[in-house]
């Protein structure tokens, strides 16, 4: 045997030789999905493991897609020719679009989906996709041989070999679920974990994190009184996810409202020293945005209540989420504190809430492009990267795939900025900056986010997925006519002029709108708070020949006019540090006047460009005034 493995170059810890891949991904969650589809549609020769197949796309958090901010990813994911927003456009069960209340920048859609059709969608998607393998192993090492990738070995001994590996292990590495005193080697929804992949990663080198989620229990519907609760209806018309659905479905479902009380927070507290997350039982870091709703209790005291949604999983069963109840508490005292909430007096617990600690990496190993820095080939994708949600996995997969596919076909690596993308903003910010918890996506992570909106994300990156290659010809020609009308209208309303008449003043007395006494331009008419561009259009008597989106599309660029040009002068000084490039190999040691801190600091992040370097802590603006003369001198010599 081992002068076979000699012959064929196996490793010492397989015990046969199987099918060689382009890319091999290791994880089928949200993160794994998108970086299979990705390579695999680029032509590389792709396999996705998961450990079990009924769990190909599984949300075990809640089933929803989008939310704020996250909405903003699945849209860019959407743009550059990911999955995700279709999926989600063929199974939600109640759409909504969040924030409308404020400004366009922060207008987030989300749905809440139906959990296994969504999983069953996925999953045959990727069994119709050409040059990809779906199957059902965990992988447990990782072979690599002088800085790079050779290949992959499953339990079973078989040996992969593969050009590009992508790690996107989600919550399974080394997962511990945690309720009350009780815990138990295991993944999400009663999943086994992948305990072994862990030791391979670390003889690698790749330096481990500790991290810790949680998700709240599920409720039978039936023990429900819903009519104690405030109803959330969805939204009608209903807003698609994905730009490719010209006939979005209908809300078959609602969703309800009801909160915690002060006997809610007497219960907690009374048990509080029983709750892993105080007594020490939980190791891992929490994610600081999504807290337990023990942590909710003793970080916010002045709180009277925190809000409650119940929400459905699916169209076929009669699982309830209680979303913003997630707890590792024992499960008899989970049940004595959702019997106080309104509405919920009589609840029967079909989930238990729990906590899960899992196995990450330092992401500040990683380069932009997710690539690791010291093991060529190999990439990480999603809460394996530290990151916590969905949209956020499936952002970095699908960067991720493309980046592997395109590094074996020889090109350079797609790289997105801060200024072009929230997801841009993601992985700049878990690479340079890292995590200390899982991270979570937030419009005010974005310096740029009136640019960034999720309205207009097809035409800030689908050029870019069409010179990749995942958006076909026939949707790019749809996008340039879609960008040519709206420019075109903008251009067109620019020339009209509203007189004063007595129609026009009418109209702006009805809408509480100051009245004019000269003719006004119907541009400078549009800039106004209360006033919109399809009554506007009807009072100038012109029909409104734009689709819904594209309208909005026209009047966001009219009213924010002035912002967004100041927007785009800043993002022009973002890109003159971007276009600074540090070489890979400088010693920072060697160059004088660094401080230490900075020293380490750039030594071990090793920057892309000045612009990176900027954003990392501990490097501080006279680091960067030391850079600048350091490369300024390096050119000249040149």
């Amino acid at each position: 045997m081992n002068e076979t493995k000699e012959a064929v170059n196996i490793p010492e810890c397989a015990a046969y030789l199987a099918e060689g891949y382009d890319v091999v991904v290791i994880g089928a969650g949200h993160a794994g999905v998108e970086a299979a589809l990705a390579s695999a549609r680029l032509g590389m020769k792709t396999a996705l493991f998961a450990l079990n197949l009924d769990t190909v796309a599984n949300m075990p958090c809640n089933p929803s897609i989008g939310g704020t901010a996250k909405g903003h990813l699945v849209r860019e994911i959407d743009a550059l020719g990911g999955e995700m927003a279709k999926a989600a456009d063929k199974t939600f069960l109640q759409s909504r679009m969040l924030n409308r209340g404020k400004g366009p920048a922060v207008y987030s859609l989300r749905v809440q989906s139906d959990r296994r059709a969504y999983q069953a969608r996925m999953k045959h998607t990727i069994e119709l996709t050409e040059n990809l393998d779906l199957k059902q192993a965990e992988v447990v090492h990782i072979e690599i041989n002088e800085g790079r990738v050779e290949g992959v070995v499953t339990a079973v001994g078989a040996y992969y070999p593969a050009k590009c590996v992508i790690v996107a292990s989600g919550t399974y590495l080394k997962g511990k679920i945690i309720i009350g005193d009780h815990s138990y080697g295991g993944g999400p929804d009663g999943c086994q974990p992948a305990n072994e992949l862990s030791e391979s990663l670390k003889a690698a080198g790749v330096s481990i994190m500790r991290f810790k989620t949680g998700t709240p229990a599920r409720v039978n519907r039936s023990t429900v009184d819903f009519s104690k609760m405030e109803v959330q209806e969805g939204d009608n018309p209903v807003v698609p996810m994905s730009f490719e659905t010209k006939v979005p479905g209908e809300n078959t479902e609602v969703c309800y409202l009801t909160y915690t009380n002060a006997e809610t927070h007497r219960v907690i507290m009374d048990n509080l020293h029983r709750s892993p997350l105080y007594s020490g039982k939980i190791e891992g870091v929490g994610p600081r945005y999504c807290p337990s709703i023990e942590d909710k209790i003793v970080r916010f005291k002045d709180k009277e209540r925190h809000q409650l949604f119940i929400e459905p999983m699916g169209a076929n069963t009669e699982e309830m989420y209680v979303q913003g109840m997630s707890s590792s508490l024992p499960e008899d005292v989970q049940i004595k504190m959702l019997r106080t909430i309104k509405g919920l007096e009589n609840v029967k617990m079909m989930r238990t809430a729990y906590a899960i600690e899992y196995d990450c990496c330092d992401p500040t190993q990683l380069y932009a492009s997710l690539e690791f820095k010291e093991i060529e080939g190999l990439y990480g994708a999603g809460q394996f990267n530290g990151s916590s949600g969905y949209e956020e996995a499936a952002a970095q997969g699908l960067i991720a795939g493309i980046n592997a596919a395109r590094k074996l076909q020889g090109k350079d690596p797609v790289i997105l900025d801060r200024s072009s993308s929230y997801i841009g903003t993601l992985i700049d910010d878990l690479v340079t900056k890292g995590t200390h918890e899982p991270y979570r996506m937030m419009t005010s992570r974005s310096e740029y986010r009136l640019l960034l909106r999720q309205d207009n994300a097809d035409f800030r990156l689908t050029p870019l997925g069409h010179e990749v290659g995942l958006i076909c010809d026939e949707r790019y020609e749809r996008f340039c006519n879609k960008w040519k009308a709206i420019n075109d209208e903008v251009e067109r309303i620019e020339k009209i002029v509203l007189p004063p008449s007595e129609k026009v003043l009418k109209y702006l007395e009805g809408h509480n709108s100051t009245p004019i006494s000269t003719g006004a331009r119907f541009c400078d008419l549009l800039r106004r708070p209360e006033l919109d561009y399809v009554s506007l259009m009807e009072l100038v008597g012109d029909e409104v020949i734009l689709d819904s989106q594209s309208a909005e599309e026209v009047e966001i660029l009219v009213k924010y006019s002035g912002y967004i040009e100041r927007q785009n002068k800043q993002v022009e000084q973002f890109k003159k540090l971007e276009a600074k490039k540090l070489p890979k190999d400088i010693n920072y040691d060697e160059i004088s006047g660094l401080r230490l801190e900075a020293r380490q600091k750039l030594n071990k992040l090793k920057p892309h460009s000045i612009g990176q370097a900027s954003r990392i802590s501990g490097v501080s603006p006279a680091d960067i005034s030391v850079l600048l003369v350091y490369i300024e001198q390096s050119a000249r010599k040149e």
